[in-house]
């Protein structure tokens, strides 16, 4: 397996420590504090709490209440509130507390965020960063476990990012933050302690023992609209992101079937030349995503793969994704795509 290349991620200098996905996040907002005092910070128990899974632990305490504060329990006055500091001039970055909850925002991130530059004619924006935790393989249940991003995907005006390490994690966030449209920052909360690649019945790897958990102490950027090749094969391309990352990594060395793993971090807009390169290289795709299937991302994933590469397709595409039900605390390995599903379809994509 060879990692991503480093050159796409234009490596900063400077001195580099350990960290989770949390303590990066957290690293990329004490960063944006510090250089622009137009960035806030503000959700459901973020600041004297430091957050549900502590992402803003330490904040509050370090630049005060007016920069990083908790918010009442109502999404939809979070967002709207966030719409009306972006255009008045500040950044705010707000937390909402599971992605699952992000409903009742709806209208402000659709009609408002969304909407704001090209109603205004470029007269205003919406400089905003709504994080969000998603995903499942936490026994969270229906209501704790959701992959909603490709509610996102459809809406114009919208950037959508989902990183799968504490590296991307941090430097995404930072351009997200500096970044003029509203953006949709998803975080999988099972990737927030270490990398997972779907066997829950084995030790959990921290990221102190993996590579993308070595992540500079200061400022850098990992550029938006940006995928990358996480690892390099011939036999077939996974598009891939978040937690799938590492299961389509776990069913490459158990299948043994040489996979090209394309991470795109960015969801929308997308990094369609990287993901065209690689599967005219490899005439073969299979496209992994936890959301449920129907209408999931992964339907605009195949067909744009079918439009631009038909001609050097040697297979069908395969689509592995959770089952079209709420997702279920008995059953949670049952819906959660693993390494066994996975492998399954890149031997149905091989043997075509």
């Amino acid at each position: 397996m060879e990692m991503q290349d480093k050159k796409q991620l234009a490596v900063p200098e400077g001195p580099r420590a350990p960290m989770t996905m949390i303590q990066a996040l957290r690293s990329a907002m004490d960063v944006m504090l510090e250089r622009d005092p137009d960035v806030v910070i503000f959700g459901q128990d973020v600041g004297y709490f430091g957050g549900v899974f502590r992402c803003t632990e330490g904040l509050q305490k370090k630049y005060g209440t007016s920069r990083v504060f908790d918010a009442p329990i109502s999404e939809a006055g979070i967002v709207g509130t966030a719409v009306g500091m972006g255009a008045y001039g500040l950044r705010p970055v707000v937390e909402i507390q599971f992605a699952d909850y992000f409903y009742p925002a709806t209208d402000q991130i659709v009609s408002e965020a969304a909407r704001l530059r090209y109603r205004s004619a470029g007269d205003f924006t919406a400089p905003l960063t709504i994080r969000m935790p998603c995903g499942g393989g936490i026994y969270g249940g229906q209501t704790h476990s959701q992959s909603p991003e490709a509610f996102f995907t459809h809406v114009c005006g919208l950037r959508t990012v989902m990183p799968s390490n504490p590296y991307d994690a941090k430097g995404l966030l930072i351009s997200c933050i500096e970044n003029d449209d509203p953006v949709i920052f998803l975080e999988p909360k099972r990737l927030y302690n270490g990398p997972f690649d779907g066997h829950h019945d084995r030790p959990v790897v921290p990221w102190s023992k993996h590579p993308m958990g070595e992540v500079p102490e200061g400022y850098y950027t990992v550029p938006l609209d940006s995928a990358s090749v996480y690892r390099e094969g011939s036999d077939l391309t996974v598009l891939a992101y978040g937690t799938m990352v590492f299961v389509a990594e776990a069913a490459a060395q158990e299948t043994g079937i040489d996979a090209e793993v394309i991470d795109l971090r960015s969801l929308w807009p997308l990094d369609l030349d990287t993901i065209v390169k690689s599967v005219r290289k490899t005439g073969r795709c299979v496209v992994v995503h936890e959301a449920t299937k129907t209408s999931g991302f992964g339907a605009e994933l195949v067909a744009l793969v079918q439009e631009h590469c038909f001609y050097h397709l040697e297979a069908p595409i395969e689509r592995v994704t959770g089952w079209d039900t709420p997702y279920p605390h008995a059953q949670e390995w049952a819906y959660f795509p693993g390494p066994d599903r996975v492998g399954a379809a890149f031997k149905r994509a091989m043997e075509k």
